[in-house]
């Protein structure tokens, strides 16, 4: 242990100063980043500076993603279709983003699925399948991959988008939060494998009101939210910091972590 090194303030107050483009340089893949809470980090870290796949099922809504974010910051976006829970699909986005933009430094894996069903017991092997296939293996071999590349070429940034859900599962969600339990775990083992140039850290998110949030009973959720510190749902746009923040070099000692950004919600008795 060696004694702890202090800078001058006039050092720490320069460090200290926001930096407009924390993601200059840098090339940032975006699983599931045609809507939702995909959609505005790949828009904050174009704003950032950098630049983005979109990566979804659905090429035309990357497209167009693509499109308008091109135009609004100057960076480099391009789209991709990619089933996260195909294997052979998720070798070739890599492949393809990487051809077309260069090495990826930054992997956001925010695709995931979380289909309704009647009862526990009502459960399908099908759907049960699909979202382990879209929640875990996707990520897991997305992340072999570009880790790998990064740790060779000396550094990169994987951010996974799990759910608070995976610390306070219920019957109506437990496929969904149990393989966002598996994506927890999956966070501790590759911030070990490919550290320590490659950080691994994931967000635990809370109820944002996103698209797919037009299905909730407002009445239910208000109900719900009174016990909720912050006694309502995120907007999308509330993810943004924590996200750059895990992306972005202020984040260089944070590794391994479960970040919540759930309003309170895993504080909530």
């Amino acid at each position: 242990m060696t004694d702890t090194v202090r800078t001058s303030v006039t050092d720490a107050v320069a460090a200290a100063r926001p930096d407009p483009q924390p993601m200059a340089g840098r090339t940032a893949l975006v699983t599931g980043g045609s809507r939702g809470l995909g959609r505005e980090i790949a828009i904050a870290l174009a704003a950032a500076g950098a630049d983005v796949a979109v990566a979804s099922r659905k090429k035309d809504a990357c497209v167009a993603l693509a499109t308008e974010l091109a135009a609004a910051t100057g960076r480099r976006v391009t789209a991709h279709a990619a089933h996260m829970g195909q294997w052979d699909q998720v070798d070739t986005l890599l492949d393809e983003v990487e051809q077309e933009l260069g090495p990826v430094d930054v992997l956001v894996n925010n695709a995931g699925i979380a289909p309704t069903y009647p009862s526990l017991e009502k459960v399908s092997e099908e759907l049960f399948d699909k979202v382990f296939a879209v929640n875990v293996k996707g990520p897991f071999r997305l992340t072999a991959l570009a880790g790998a590349r990064m740790a060779q070429r000396g550094g990169g940034v994987v951010l996974n988008i799990s759910s608070m859900g995976s610390g306070r599962p219920t019957a109506g969600d437990l496929p969904y939060t149990a393989a966002k339990s598996a994506l927890n775990t999956l966070t501790a083992g590759f911030a070990q494998e490919y550290g320590p140039t490659v950080r691994v850290n994931t967000i635990l998110a809370g109820p944002f009101a996103t698209d797919i949030s037009r299905s909730w009973d407002p009445a239910v959720v208000a109900r719900m939210a009174q016990d909720w510190p912050s006694e309502r749902v995120g907007e999308p746009a509330e993810i943004v910091g924590a996200a750059l923040y895990l992306c972005g070099p202020g984040a260089s000692y944070t590794t391994g972590a479960l970040l919540a950004v759930d309003g309170g919600r895993l504080a909530a008795p």
